[in-house]
């Protein structure tokens, strides 16, 4: 006989527990994406992060050494959290602020990491010159 894990039994009532609780339309929004696309919260956090360094590089410009370029993924992060804290309180959930920290962690880690060993392998980006 096969003794499961008490987590793997216990994942999907305490799924459906949490389901039932957050009725706001950004939660249902994120579980409506979450179904679609298959994968679980943690990796759709490492792929927004990542998603906002590349709109950072490549259409607001700002260079990949730069860590200004981690502005837009800091903000989406937070802003996602605090919309996640909001319908904790309203919906009289309980308050997961150790869950909200690891996905800021999930959404910004890979960026940063990605911005810092390009400037590390290149270098901080030039100085604008001062034209005289």
């Amino acid at each position: 006989m096969v003794v499961l894990p008490a987590m793997q039994w216990l994942a999907p009532y305490v799924a459906i527990l949490a389901q039932a609780g957050m009725r706001s339309p950004y939660q249902q929004l994120k579980n409506h994406i979450l179904a679609i696309v298959g994968i679980s919260k943690d990796a759709v956090h490492i792929y927004i992060g990542i998603g906002c360094l590349l709109i950072s590089i490549l259409l607001l410009r700002l260079p990949p050494t730069s860590f200004k370029s981690l502005i837009l993924t800091v903000l989406v992060s937070l802003g996602m959290e605090a919309m996640d804290l909001r319908d904790n309180v309203k919906y009289r959930e309980m308050t997961r602020v150790m869950a909200s920290l690891h996905d800021i962690w999930n959404t910004n880690l890979l960026p940063f990491l990605v911005v810092l060993t390009l400037r590390l392998r290149l270098g901080p980006p030039a100085k604008a010159r001062v034209k005289k």
